[in-house]
């Protein structure tokens, strides 16, 4: 864990009592930010700008469709958007992903079929 601080041990250096809690405390809090420690706590090992290049290559990917897109023949058909770069996400994201996508299709038919009724009373009944 804190190899960092090599040659020294300084987990045996407490023990020993040659520094105090507090040292040791600040040792720890003082480890790089993509350390051993950090990435186990994250439970990955991509750091700050490995998600940044993430989000850079997914801008420049829609960027592309987008003026490809704009600038397309008449009866070409629409390029669609590429998939995101895939990102390391914590145990149970996927889960919620899906319940959040499955609330928006709900609230996006509850909100069509209200303006349905309002626009055609006629139709409300059906559903």
């Amino acid at each position: 864990m804190l190899h960092h601080y090599a040659p020294r041990d300084p987990i045996a250096e407490f023990w020993r009592g040659d520094i105090s809690l507090r040292q040791l405390r600040v040792m720890v809090e003082g480890l790089p930010p993509n350390g051993a420690l950090a990435r186990r706590l994250a439970g990955h090992h991509w750091e700050h700008s490995d998600f940044m290049l993430a989000d850079l290559l997914d801008a420049v990917g829609q960027f592309v469709v987008d003026f490809r897109n704009a600038n397309k023949a008449e009866k070409a058909p629409v390029q669609p958007y590429p998939d995101r770069v895939w990102r390391p996400e914590k145990p149970g994201a996927a889960k919620k992903r899906k319940k959040q996508a499955a609330r928006e299709a709900a609230e996006g038919r509850a909100g069509y079929r209200r303006i349905v009724s309002l626009a055609t009373p006629r139709y409300s009944e059906m559903g």
